[in-house]
């Protein structure tokens, strides 16, 4: 009996040694997944040769200028320019000699309308011009009979007044007319000319053929603007307001014609910044060569007072490589390092001004083309 209570205990005691022998064998990290391996990338931009001493280096040049502040601007009429052509007499257009773009000359016909006004005009001028005759007939009588003692005085006076009335009405009519655009008085006509007031280029119309002409009622016909001297408007941020001086001279290059330079005043600065993009617009009055339009876009560079240094180095140190600018400079065990520069002008003895990238004194490849096309090959 003692035996057989015994057993019963012992496979148990078994059975609970394996399950642990069976827990302690096993790996805890089996379920993990495996390691990470980091594999280090070539810099595309570093270049290793093994004859360095054949690509002659040259330390970059101090270079000491003015600080330079570059701004988009577009070309537009000086609006103290700009003339309307307006008609004083109403009616209907019968003639367009002139059209939108045209170069036209002061006192040249640009259109023809036929007016009421005019006819009307005229009629008064007429009546007023015989009035006229017929008191200075009345006043030469009046004279003889005075001379005589056939009349007083004062008959003498009344014909007096009467033909100085009516030279008045005659004048005033005569001037109503030429204000009206008629200025043939011995030919009467319905028909005004309407002239150019000064010379320049049509840049506006507002008419058309046997179109209605209102008068001094807006739109006007045409728009003449004077074209010798133009207005280039810049937007200057906010932060670069300070570069920007009334008087200050500033260089002008379309885009039009980027090889030609053009110079220009300050003579305003907007006291009102777009809320928006933040700018102010800066004008600058220029005379215009007969290139200038408006519209043409334009770069503006403002050359501050404060002297800033810069680095130089030959032309030739310089690559243009995907639309970026781009030099060569040493490193350690037999290695160059392509890095990317932001180029300035061109400066006297083939050198050129580097604004960002390089420093004074530092090293570079003097002919980058040539290493370029070494280690491609």
């Amino acid at each position: 009996m003692k035996r057989l209570k015994l057993e019963p205990l012992a496979f148990c005691l078994i059975a609970s040694l394996c399950l642990a022998g069976c827990g302690g064998a096993s790996d805890p990290n089996a379920g993990a997944p495996p390691p990470l391996k980091v594999e280090s990338a070539e810099d595309a931009n570093v270049f290793q040769v093994e004859h360095p001493e054949k690509f002659p280096l040259i330390a970059a040049a101090e270079h000491v200028a003015a600080s330079e502040l570059t701004a988009t601007a577009t070309v537009n009429p000086d609006i103290s320019r700009n003339v309307p052509v307006i008609s004083l007499a109403t009616g209907r257009v019968v003639e367009i000699k002139a059209r939108l773009g045209d170069t036209v000359e002061k006192g040249q016909v640009l259109l023809r309308v036929q007016s009421a006004d005019i006819s009307g005009a005229f009629s008064d001028y007429q009546k007023f011009v015989a009035d006229e005759q017929l008191a200075r007939t009345q006043l030469e009588r009046a004279k003889d009979l005075y001379d005589k003692g056939a009349i007083s005085q004062n008959d003498f006076q009344v014909a007096q007044d009467a033909e100085s009335k009516a030279q008045v009405d005659m004048k005033t009519s005569a001037d109503k007319l030429r204000v009206l655009g008629n200025n043939n008085l011995d030919q009467p006509s319905a028909i005004v000319d309407i002239r150019a007031p000064i010379s320049g280029v049509i840049t506006d119309q507002q008419v058309t053929l046997a179109a209605g002409v209102p008068g001094l009622s807006s739109p006007n016909p045409f728009t003449i603007s004077d074209l010798s001297y133009v207005w280039i408007l810049c937007d200057v941020y906010e932060n670069d307001l300070a570069s920007v001086r009334l008087g200050d001279k500033a260089d002008i290059r379309l885009s039009a014609y980027p090889d030609k330079s053009f110079s220009g005043t300050i003579n305003n600065i907007g006291p009102i910044l777009d809320p928006n993009i933040r700018t102010a617009k800066v004008r600058l009055e220029v005379r215009n060569p007969g290139v200038m339009r408006p519209g043409m876009f334009a770069a503006v560079t403002f050359h501050g007072q404060k002297k800033e240094t810069h680095a130089a180095v030959p032309a030739t140190a310089i690559l243009h490589l995907h639309d970026r600018d781009w030099v060569y400079i040493p490193e350690k065990n037999k290695k160059f390092r392509r890095l990317q520069i932001t180029a300035g002008d061109m400066l006297p003895g083939d050198m050129q001004e580097i604004m960002a990238g390089v420093t004074p004194g530092q090293q570079v490849v003097s002919n980058a083309l040539e290493f370029q096309n070494t280690v491609e090959q």
